[in-house]
């Protein structure tokens, strides 16, 4: 099992003695670069979840979320935006912007709406504050008006539900299979794990129909089963964890039978405790596909009240309306738990996979 120890021994590895060698600059260049490729997209778009839907129509390069200073009209009917003004003395004074008149515009000084003149359009410079808008988080989550058709927490539930649940399914009808193909000889054992393996080199939009037409057939439209019960088996899974399964010795199998343990005993108390990094790893892949999925749950549900966290996102983008700044942000918190699940359980990845091509 991999420690944090040996992470920081890692990490800390240099191949120079009093200093560092060329290639521990090269190896390091690399890992940063590599770093900032990874997490650089994730980065820009939580700040690009925090600005204003004006900054994002108007595409703003800009990494922080300004906005344009406004100020109320004279008539309180409008905003104007508020520019800085250079003079030809070199003073500058903020100003706001009434309207265009050819190639000047026409601007008064903020505190002076009665005195209105003329300025050319090159002296005018925007005047930005830095403004993050925490509301695209709470707006979707709590439910304001502009927002009233995202659910946040029936969505959240749903896809909450789907995940563990599916994923635990998985888990054991995955392990009972890779339990019998591993310890159990039995004629036609090696067939079914060379059908089992070639399965995957189906691809999944080709069985899409004839499973819409089983789980039509057994009632389960519209319901969260019909996204869970269809992905239950799964050929990656079995052929994963009886891979790790192999490793596990037969003695300790005999061992217990002759102590009168029966196979639901033996596959309970010794299989899967032994088999946890390869659980793992099967738990982290699961979680990933069931929450994540979209193409499945949108020919299965067409009811808002059971649509997943992903069908929930598509609601923001309309054809007549474009909710860029919730759409984001709500994309960041969809992250969030297949991050922390990532987190929680990746110190069994290295050594799951590794040990699965073991014999």
């Amino acid at each position: 099992m991999i420690t944090t120890t040996d992470v920081t021994g890692f990490l800390g590895a240099r191949r120079g003695r009093s200093g560092l060698h060329w290639t521990d600059w090269l190896s390091y260049t690399y890992l940063a670069i590599g770093v900032m490729l990874v997490l650089l997209p994730i980065f820009w778009m939580f700040m690009s979840s925090i600005k204003s839907p004006r900054a994002l129509v108007e595409n703003d390069p800009r990494l922080l979320p300004y906005e344009q200073v406004t100020t109320p009209a004279p008539d309180g009917q409008r905003q104007l935006n508020v520019f800085e003004l250079t003079r030809p003395d070199g003073s500058k004074a903020d100003v706001a912007f009434v309207g265009p008149r050819g190639a000047n515009a026409r601007v008064y000084e903020l505190g002076k709406p009665g005195d209105i003149f003329e300025a050319p359009r090159t002296a005018l410079s925007r005047k930005d504050v830095i403004s993050p808008r925490w509301e695209n988080y709470t707006d979707p989550t709590i439910g304001s008006t502009q927002s009233r058709t995202f659910n946040f927490l029936r969505y959240f539930w749903n896809s909450t539900f789907v995940t563990v649940v599916a994923t635990l399914m998985t888990l054991v009808v995955n392990a009972m299979a890779a339990f019998a193909l591993s310890k159990y000889k039995f004629r036609g054992r090696d067939a079914i794990v060379l059908v089992i393996v070639a399965t995957l080199l189906i691809p999944p939009t080709v069985i899409l129909v004839p499973l819409f037409m089983t789980v039509s057939s057994l009632g389960m439209l519209n319901s969260l089963w019909g996204v869970i019960i269809p992905a239950v088996a799964t050929p990656t899974g079995v052929f994963l964890l009886r891979q790790y399964m192999l490793t596990i010795p037969d003695e300790l199998l005999e061992a217990a039978r002759m102590d009168g343990a029966s196979e639901w005993k033996i596959f309970w108390r010794i299989m899967l405790p032994l088999s946890m990094p390869a659980l793992s790893v099967l738990a982290i892949l699961s979680v990933m596909w069931r929450w994540n999925d979209f193409m499945w749950p949108l020919i299965v549900l067409t009811q808002s009240e059971v649509f997943t966290l992903q069908l929930g996102l598509s609601t923001f983008k309309g054809e007549l309306n474009d909710n860029m700044h919730y759409l984001l942000a709500m994309t960041v918190l969809t992250l969030m738990p297949v991050t922390l699940v990532f987190v929680f359980l990746q110190k069994h990845i290295t050594t799951g996979i590794a040990n699965t091509g073991l014999k």
